[in-house]
């Protein structure tokens, strides 16, 4: 801040606007990082960068301060690897720097309220809350440092909690247990379908069936997939 004070103050500039986003308003921020020379958009449509593969957030400042641009951009480091390609699940890129977001993991956890197509919920496993994937298998993110930011680690008993034991929340406990966390962004109904499908994937047993049964009636589409979850465990 103290930096942009100071520049502000020499070039006598006043009128000074801005605002401030995180992953929170519909900004193309991956191509701006890219001309700003963060770094480079990856196979896997990710933002790249030599120090941190894609394991970094990206923080924009829109202001009318006249700033000059970046005159350097990192070089595409891709070459002829497809690891990220080859690794998808669900097969979701159509090509090198294509993703079909309808068959993206994450995307279909997350962000898409609805029902999951059936060709595609065994291809999705166990995984309830995004994928990462093509980033796990990234030659480049071997780079990423450890972050010591306490933000990021496990809340609520969440990295060694079982699937049953998630299953069972209340939409109440749900709430209480994401605030503050990006999982509340799936919502509950997005919750319980995600868990339906990978209970679905899992090994089947009487307490698994049971309380599948037990959460049946919150809607038709979790019903739809808590159906296909006990079918396929019978």
């Amino acid at each position: 801040v103290r930096k942009m004070e100071d520049y502000l103050t020499e070039k006598k500039y006043f009128a000074l606007n801005a605002r401030i986003f995180t992953d929170s308003a519909p900004i193309l921020e991956k191509a701006i990082a890219e001309q700003a020379g963060i770094g480079w958009i990856g196979k896997n449509t990710l933002l790249m960068n030599e120090k941190a593969g894609s394991w970094f957030f990206l923080g924009e400042i829109l202001t009318n301060l006249p700033l000059p641009p970046s005159e350097k951009l990192q070089t595409n480091r891709c070459g002829s690897c497809n690891a990220c390609i080859e690794v998808c699940p669900t097969k979701a890129f159509v090509g090198p720097y294509q993703l079909d977001a309808r068959k993206c993991i994450s995307y279909l956890t997350i962000e898409h309220k609805g029902k999951i197509d059936e060709d595609l919920r065994e291809l999705i496993g166990n995984r309830i809350f995004g994928c990462d994937d093509c980033q796990l298998t990234c030659p480049w993110s071997k780079y990423a440092p450890q972050t010591n930011e306490t933000d990021f680690t496990p809340r609520h008993g969440l990295d060694s909690s079982t699937l049953l034991e998630l299953f069972k929340w209340t939409e109440e406990e749900f709430l209480a247990r994401t605030e503050g966390s990006a999982i509340r962004r799936t919502g509950y109904l997005g919750w319980i379908r995600n868990i339906a499908i990978a209970l679905g994937n899992g090994p089947a047993n009487d307490a698994v069936i049971e309380v599948l049964e037990s959460k049946k009636g919150l809607s038709n589409m979790t019903d739809e997939h808590i159906n296909w979850a006990i079918n396929r465990l019978i």
